[in-house]
Order: structure tokens, then sequence, then C-alpha cells
């Protein structure tokens, strides 16, 4: 039960997906002509990301499935497996290649040949990378509302609408870091620059991976609704017919856009059975309405205290 929100996840993976692709053969090319260090790494980069976006559409494949016996609750989580698969990728293949290619020259410096082309290739990548990090930062400018950058990262519920963005900006300073390598190592005249490059572009790469594997990890793990869908529910069960207290509320992420939540109430105590499963059907009804990704929501019947001492238990464990 993906929102429009994955689906428009769905279109900025797909125009980086192309991008890489171009951009990955042409590094690739202009590395095997020039014999560049850096501009092979950066090739490699490029194939990574280009990995990774196949594993994140594939992963919104799984994630978008139905519920069924074996998986009650949905395969949401899915989404969030192969986000975290795509940041250790993009760590033991891209940077770890780019950090050994860098090394590697170092120890075994060769010239590069005719630099011109490591230049026309890398500002070109630059131009089309540019333009898909711009089309990721849209996407994610809408996604984010009012919220700042950081933590609109540290909030999202949906990997894609910022692992793209973060892979093209890693892009991005790669291109520059790749630029600055070939410019010193040919007017310099010292072709252990180029290799110096490609472990920066591994750093890169490394950072990156490192930032987005822990976003990834939390939301593999379970992270609860932001808080305005919280209040929200809270205050919908307090202010139901039949209602007495709305004690407390636990609610969890298995996807972008699937919220399981558990609600704890206090009914009064003058209701009888069918009364209050007529209230928690109106309840349902209500809460469903209003946040359409609540896929699953639990009611326990619960007075204040037997609560509070549930929830004492549980922190004294």
């Amino acid at each position: 039960m993906l929102m429009a929100a994955t689906s428009s996840s769905k279109t900025v993976i797909y125009a980086a997906l192309l991008g890489n692709l171009l951009v990955a053969l042409t590094k690739f090319g202009a590395a095997w002509w020039t014999g560049s260090s850096a501009m092979l790494s950066e090739g490699l980069h490029s194939l990574v990301d280009t990995s990774n976006q196949v594993l994140l559409l594939y992963g919104l494949h799984r994630a978008a499935r139905p519920p069924d016996e074996k998986r009650p609750l949905g395969y949401g989580r899915e989404l969030y497996f192969w986000s975290f698969i795509v940041a250790l990728l993009m760590f033991s293949l891209g940077a770890g290649a780019a950090f050994y290619e860098g090394v590697n020259h170092i120890l075994h410096p060769v010239a590069i040949v005719d630099p011109v082309v490591n230049y026309v290739v890398l500002a070109l990548s630059f131009v089309f990378e540019f333009a898909t990090w711009l089309v990721a930062l849209k996407h994610f400018r809408t996604s984010k509302g009012t919220m700042g950058y950081y933590e609109a990262v540290r909030r999202s519920k949906d990997p894609p609408s910022f692992m793209v963005l973060f892979e093209d900006s890693a892009a991005l300073a790669g291109l520059l870091i790749a630029f600055a390598g070939t410019l010193a190592a040919d007017r310099l005249a010292m072709p252990v620059l180029d290799g110096v490059a490609a472990i920066g572009i591994g750093l890169v790469l490394g950072v990156t991976a490192i930032i987005l594997a822990r976003e990834s990890k939390e939301l593999l793990i379970g992270e609860p609704a932001i808080r305005r869908v919280n209040d929200s529910i809270m205050r919908l069960a307090a202010a139901a017919p039949g209602i007495e207290r709305a004690n407390g509320l636990f609610t969890t992420h298995l996807g972008p856009n699937e919220i399981v939540a558990s609600l704890s109430v206090e009914f009064c105590d003058d209701m009888i059975a069918p009364e209050i499963e007529k209230a928690v059907i109106a309840l349902e009804q209500q809460i469903r309405a209003a946040h359409p990704e609540v896929m699953a929501l639990f009611i326990k019947p619960q007075t204040a205290s037997t609560y509070r001492k549930t929830q004492l238990a549980a922190v004294a464990q």
C-alpha cells in the first residue's frame, strides 16, 4: 500500500538510473583510453549507483505486494531491507573499489594519457549528474514540506526520497575530486595525485554509505509515526463517543505509508460488550478516514491505572 510519495520516488529513481548508466559507460570508456585511476573509480561509482537504483526499484516492487497468509501485515519493510543493502553495496563495492584502485595507483603510478578526454567526460558527466540531482532535490523539497533538510532525512519513512539525493550529491562531489586529481596529476606531472583523488572519491562514498546505512537501519528496526499523526490519533480517540480516556498509543512504520497502531483506551463503565464493539468500529473508521496509512489498528480496553502499571513494568524490564 504505497502512496503517491513512493510513486514520485520511482520517477526520481528511473531518472537517476538512466543518467548513471550512460555516465558509467562513458567513464569506463574514458578510463580505458586515458589510464586514469580517478576516472576508473568514478566509473565504478556510477556503476554501483546504477545497481543501487535497480535494487531500490526492486524493493519498491516487493514492498507493494498486498498482505497474505504468510505476511498478514504486508511486505512494506522489504523496501527498508533493500535500502540497507544499497548502503552496504555503496560502502563495500563503491568505496572499497575506489580506495583499492587509489592505493594501487599510488604504489604503481601511471601517467594519464590524453587528459583532455577526462576533462570532456567529467564535464559532460557533471551536466548529466546535475540534471538528475535537480530532479531528486525537487522531489525531496516537495516531500519535506517545512522541515529542514537534516530533520527531513531523520524523520523520512521513504528511503528512496533521500537516498537518490545523497547518491547524486556524492556523485557530484566525486566528479569535482576526479577533475582536481586529473588536473593536478597532469599539470604537476605527478601521476600519484590521480591515485590520491581516487582515495578521496572512496572516502566520499564511504561517508555517504555510512549515513544511508544508519538511516535505513533505523527504519528496518522500526520507527514510530511522526508526532503529528500520533497526536491526531490520540485526539480522535479521546473525543470518540463511549471512551472515557485515551491512555496511550504505540505506532510503528512497516513502510513509507504503512503504519501499525496499538491504542489503549478506557471505555465508560456502564457500556456493555455490543456497545463497546460499536464504539471500536466507529473509532477505527474515524482514524482510517483521517489517516489512510494506518493499515492495522489494535484497540486495547484498559483502565488508566492498568495502563500505567503496564508501562512501568515494560520500563523496568
